[in-house]
């Protein structure tokens, strides 16, 4: 093997990977509260989402698999145009998998820049797909798999948590409190 062969497959592995980031980061400047929604059911039902990943995506891909040996040109890219929708709510969906890794690595400026969370994250599911064999062939497809279940889940399910009632000291629901937050400036403001 040449060095030319080691750098186009270096150059091509480097380059997968910043694009599942690019989707992750995409995926969350686009939708925040649908990568928040799809982190929650990564954290409430993990399992539950990749066996609705995996039922909605095996039959998918037989049928794709069974119109596309007709070998006709339009059939094809109609084919290709079907299997783009579920690969782009994996992506999506895996996005909230991203966010979840990032959000186990804070960073003080999570605050005011919450991508970041994604960014770090996806750079740590990127590096672990990197592993050879389990990397490649276990936890890059179910993450993929699950992120399709966990879209789907988000998506039809709404906001997976009621917000929570505050009760006061005699048991009854208390009045919704705003919360207001000044902060001092010592200079003038710009």
């Amino acid at each position: 093997m040449i060095m030319a062969d080691v750098l186009t497959w270096f150059l091509l592995i480097l380059g997968s990977l910043l694009v599942f980031v690019a989707h992750w980061v995409g995926a969350y400047g686009l939708f925040p509260g649908l990568v928040e929604r799809c982190s929650e059911r990564y954290a409430r039902r993990p399992v539950a989402a990749t066996l609705l990943g995996l039922v909605v995506l095996v039959p998918l891909l037989i049928a794709a698999g069974v119109v596309a040996q007709r070998n006709h040109p339009v059939i094809n890219l109609l084919v290709l145009l079907v299997l783009t929708v579920p690969t782009l709510l994996a992506l999506l969906g895996s996005a909230g998998l991203a966010w979840r890794v990032g959000s186990g690595l804070g960073s003080p400026s999570d605050s005011t820049q919450p991508w970041r969370r994604v960014l770090r994250g996806g750079v740590v599911l990127s590096l672990v797909f990197l592993m050879p064999v389990i990397g490649w062939l276990v936890l890059l497809p179910w993450a993929l798999v699950s992120g399709l279940g966990v879209a789907l889940m988000a998506l039809r399910g709404g906001h997976p948590f009621a917000p929570a009632v505050l009760m006061s000291a005699t048991g009854e629901a208390a009045a919704p409190t705003v919360v207001t937050v000044v902060t001092a400036t010592t200079g003038p403001i710009a």
